[in-house]
């Protein structure tokens, strides 16, 4: 008896600021402006993705005291965008990224459970922590917390979180029209949490909303990320597209969850892809390198290169051999604020490793980021890339992908008009939506809150 095919989740990137996005195409918009947004959200309810989702930036990145080429729009908060989306989309899901490092519990909850009443349960929580001192600058508390730290305060943030969800267990408090008083039920929303990170009690003050909680996505790839995914997510967004270090990573992930009594359909692997679509495949690789090309100008590969290096590289011609020099070990770092900083954790053994592809394939330096950055995922006609997602999925790389399309914010039309139909008469993936709520569409059960509530009165 053969295998019965998985659905296939979808979702769409915003990519006002990082790296895939090119910004010298004639067709590329504005990154900052409500019009890109809702032209991107109603394209992916169009298409009949499950949800859209929008990073997070607490501060404008740096790159030797300058800010960095990508932030030059600015980075618009992530709440203010999704609720006024919720107001003109009505299935997609709503997905943004919150640091539990430099908020608190209540606010976070608060708003939350605010988008999911104004979206009828549509609301996703990216639940990440941060990293380093230059983002604290901007915060109360300042500095950072070591690895180990943020993960304790990420998990104890989100209980806590889950906690005030929960406070509500059901209509409590209810309006006496003939008196004008209200009937309350004394724990209405009550709440007490004391913890090594938090301590806090007293009465939330909005009431369950359409989901019961949002749906809990995580980032993290460390070891302390993945357990946090395994014990506490909904979803996992990876950075594993490829499809046997996707294997690889989905085996992981999934078997971790025994352990805290959960199935393996209870955490989605979501993988960020990026995809170039053409007539043909033949067209499609040769527009991925022109689009490779756009994303590393010359100025671009040098500030990539002083993520390793940790110098000034601004005299080094980008079409010229890679610097004879050994990366600056020094404590300080030439990038502020910058992921890609961590990706490096021995520059000197990336340097020599870097030196020998460029000597080996007769690369400069640009020729090197492009050949070793991030590569499209998907590169094909329609149907190849069709036929690529659906293979990744059913081979269980993947449940989805979450896609980030080069140009914002016309990028994802194609991919919804020309793919998306193709996967729908494979019968892979969904011709309607069948529910209202983020978890329908993600087939994620609603968390028994009221339950929750009382085990935590008692």
């Amino acid at each position: 008896m053969s295998k019965p095919q998985k659905q296939i989740h979808l979702a769409a990137h915003f990519p006002g600021v990082n790296n895939t996005t090119v910004w010298s195409d004639p067709r590329a918009g504005s990154h900052i402006e409500f019009s890109s947004f809702a032209h991107f959200a109603r394209t992916a309810e169009r298409a009949k993705f499950d949800f859209l989702f929008l990073a997070e930036g607490l501060r404008l990145r740096e790159q030797g005291g300058q800010i960095y080429d990508l932030d030059v729009v600015g980075r618009p908060d992530t709440f203010t965008i999704l609720a006024a989306l919720a107001a003109v989309t009505d299935r997609l899901g709503l997905t943004g990224t919150i640091n539990s490092t430099f908020n608190e519990p209540y606010e976070v909850a608060r708003q939350f459970a605010s988008l999911d009443h104004l979206s009828d349960g549509r609301s996703a929580w990216n639940v990440v922590t941060s990293w380093d001192a230059f983002t604290g600058e901007n915060f109360r508390r300042g500095g950072f917390l070591p690895q180990e730290e943020r993960y304790a305060r990420a998990e104890e943030f989100l209980a806590t979180a889950h906690e005030l969800f929960d406070s509500w267990q059901g209509d409590e408090i209810v309006a006496d029209r003939s008196t004008g008083t209200f009937l309350s039920d004394a724990k209405a929303g009550a709440f007490v949490h004391e913890g090594r990170q938090f301590d806090i009690h007293g009465r939330f003050n909005v009431p369950r909303s359409p989901q019961g909680r949002p749906v809990i996505f995580q980032a993290g790839d460390s070891d302390e990320g993945r357990e946090f995914a395994a014990s506490s997510a909904d979803a996992i967004f990876s950075r594993y597209a490829t499809l046997d270090a996707g294997q690889a990573f989905y085996t992981d992930v999934k078997s971790r969850l025994a352990k805290y009594g959960r199935r393996a359909d209870q955490l989605l692997i979501l993988p960020a892809a990026s995809f170039v679509l053409a007539d043909t495949d033949a067209e499609a690789e040769e527009l991925a390198k022109q689009v490779r090309r756009q994303q590393v100008s010359g100025a671009t590969a040098l500030k990539h290169l002083e993520f390793v290096w940790n110098r000034d590289l601004s005299g080094y011609d980008p079409e010229g051999p890679l610097p004879d020099i050994d990366p600056d070990l020094g404590e300080s770092h030439i990038a502020r604020g910058r992921a890609q900083v961590r990706m490096y954790r021995d520059p000197l053994a990336t340097a020599r490793e870097w030196r020998e592809l460029a000597e080996a394939n007769n690369w400069s330096i640009r020729d090197l980021v492009i050949e070793t950055g991030n590569r499209q995922n998907f590169v094909g006609s329609p149907a190849t890339v069709a036929r690529t997602i659906n293979d990744y999925v059913q081979a269980d790389a993947a449940d989805g992908f979450i896609l980030v399309p080069h140009i914002t914010p016309s990028g994802l039309d194609a991919f919804a008009d020309k793919v998306v139909p193709l996967l729908q008469e494979q019968g892979v993936f969904r011709t309607e939506y069948e529910g209202t709520t983020l978890r329908d569409h993600l087939g994620l059960a609603h968390p028994d809150t009221a339950g929750a509530a009382r085990r935590a009165a008692s």
